[in-house]
Formats: C-alpha cells, structure tokens, sequence
C-alpha cells in the first residue's frame, strides 16, 4: 500500500510521514513538498536512508497539474493525505493570494488527479478555525456552521468544501479532517510556542496580541497523527472528524509557562495591537471521532507541553537555521 503525502515538509506533515513509516511497516510514503517557507528538508532528514525504499520525496506544487499529473503516474496510490496548506494567519492577511493559491486551487488540483488516477481514498486536513469564533461557552461539532476570519481559514473552509462536494459529485471516498491547534517537535519558529520560546532564549520582549485571553484548545501532534490514521482506515467517506484535545488554555498563560520553563520574568511579555479579525476563543467537540472509530488524546498536556519545549532546547540547529532564513 502506497500513499501520497501531501506537505509532508512541513510541522505537522512530516510528523505524519514519520508515524506512518515507524508504525506501518507495509507502508511506502511519496512525500510531495513545495519547500516554501513553511516546508523544510531537514524537517525528513534520514528517513531515506532510514526505510530505504519505503519512502521518496518529490518536489513539486500541489496547485502545478503538470507535476501532479508526473507524480499520480508514477504509482497506483491508495490514498491522499493532503497536508499542504499555507498556514500562517498573519501571513494570509499581509497576502492572501498565496493562501487561495495552495489550499483552494492545489485542493482541487488534488482531488481532480486522484479521481482521474483511481485514488481510493482523499483525507483533507483542515482546521477548527474555519468556524470561527466561540464564546465563554460551547464547542465546535461537526454540524457547526462554517464561519472563517482571516483569508487563512476562508481558504481552509473552501478547500474542505471543495472535497466534500467531490463526494457528492463523483463519489469518491472524501474525509475531511478538523483539528484544533497543534504543538510537538518540528514546528515552524514563527509559531507561538516555538516563537515565544526562543525570544525568551534571547531575552526578547515576547509580542503578545490584544489582552493575552484569546483560548486555544491544544493538541499534540502525535495524537493528532493517530487520529488521521483512523480516519483514513476507519472512516466512513463523505464525513468530518474533529479532532481535538479538550486542552484549553489562555495564549497569555502558554507564555507564563515558557518562560517559568526555562526561567525568565513575565516582565518580558509585551502586549501589542491585537491581530485583526482575531477569534476570541476555540473549543473542539472530538466525541464524534471517539464513539464512531475509538480515537482519543493519550498525550498529557502537563508531560507533553514541557516535553516539547526542552526538544527546541536541545536542537537549536534545527531551529537556528530556519529562523534566519524567516528573519531574511
């Protein structure tokens, strides 16, 4: 069994590439990446010479039908696990055009290959921001409206329906994916928790929007590796999972903890202008995933959250790197 991973230089997608490849033996992995800034080389260091012939890598953009239409030739693929996205939000403010670029029209692109080329089956990750914001109460099920801020999570939503309605319109096995936010090894230093830690590192004010209350829901990035997994099993085509970790905490107190970790003052936070269309508040409802096909969060926040802070510590020559090149 083969399957194309899309993205899978990136944080979240080479995490995937490495939980399949470690834990599926009978799996090859085709890694397509563009290798913009968010996608990283380093990021897959070894897993050829790892698992030999187990897994290849191509470089190509998912929105080019001339490189896909090369990569959907070269094997017959039992699914599509598409990670590519341009994730930022403040990037998709100062630029929205890139965001349209990848995650709508390389969506489509992707899903018009694979059903030319006998795909059987599509995963679209997606995120909980393409419902937008919730208030002091309630969270996101799969039946919520859809609801975006930013050009990054209206590109989201788009490509999500885009996949959905090729369920509808073809037939094909289509399941989107909804997660909330994510932390573990590998992530992009402009990120908050990587962000935050490495200006405490350097003695930095630490820029944090508005009032500091806005809540996010925290999600290791293995947890959310098995999820996908089951869902590209186990789940039944044409449906959303929500994947979510019931880990719910102010941004403001992620920066106390990052830097009580590695022990500089809270004098080093600095409050600035909130981002504009910035949600207050994000919950994730993952009953859906849990009953239908038994996933659940096994990674504490209290164990992991320390855990990924000292992984940037001890691989600095992983980050170094990637932060010169964002700061250029």
């Amino acid at each position: 069994m083969r399957l194309l991973v899309t993205g899978g230089c990136g944080f979240i997608g080479s995490n995937f590439v490495r939980h399949v490849l470690e834990h599926y033996p009978p799996t090859y992995v085709t890694n397509v990446d563009a290798l913009t800034y968010a996608g990283s080389i380093t990021n897959v260091a070894g897993l050829a010479e790892t698992y030999g012939e187990r897994y290849e890598f191509f470089h190509g953009d998912i929105a080019n039908p001339e490189q896909m239409e090369t990569v959907f030739r070269q094997h017959r693929y039992y699914a599509v696990i598409n990670f590519a996205a341009e994730s930022h939000v403040d990037r998709s403010i100062h630029s929205p055009r890139n965001f349209v670029h990848t995650n709508v029209a390389g969506t489509s692109v992707l899903l018009d290959m694979a059903r030319r080329h006998g795909v059987q089956r599509f995963v679209q990750i997606s995120t909980d921001e393409v419902y937008g914001s919730l208030g002091e109460e309630g969270r996101f099920t799969e039946t919520s409206p859809l609801d975006p801020s930013s050009p990054y999570s209206s590109s989201k939503a788009g490509a999500d329906l885009i996949a959905l309605a090729f369920h509808k319109t073809y037939g094909m096995e289509v399941l989107v994916t909804r997660c909330s936010n994510n932390y573990g090894p590998y992530q992009l230093p402009e990120k908050l928790i990587p962000l935050m830690l490495i200006k405490a590192l350097r003695n930095e004010p630490l820029p944090v929007y508005g009032d500091g209350l806005n809540v996010r829901d925290w999600l290791h990035v293995e947890d959310h590796c098995r999820a996908v997994v089951a869902v590209l099993f186990e789940g039944k085509p044409g449906e959303v999972y929500n994947i979510g970790a019931s880990n719910e905490l102010r941004n403001i107190d992620i920066v106390k903890r990052i830097l009580a970790h590695v022990g500089r003052p809270e004098s080093l936070v600095s409050y600035v202008p909130d981002r504009l269309g910035h949600d207050r508040r994000y919950a994730i409802d993952w009953s859906k995933i849990h009953r239908e096909l038994g996933w659940k969060p096994i990674r504490s926040f209290d164990q992991a959250f320390p855990e990924t802070l000292d992984w940037y510590l001890e691989n600095r020559s992983w980050w170094e790197p990637l932060l010169e090149r964002l700061e250029s």
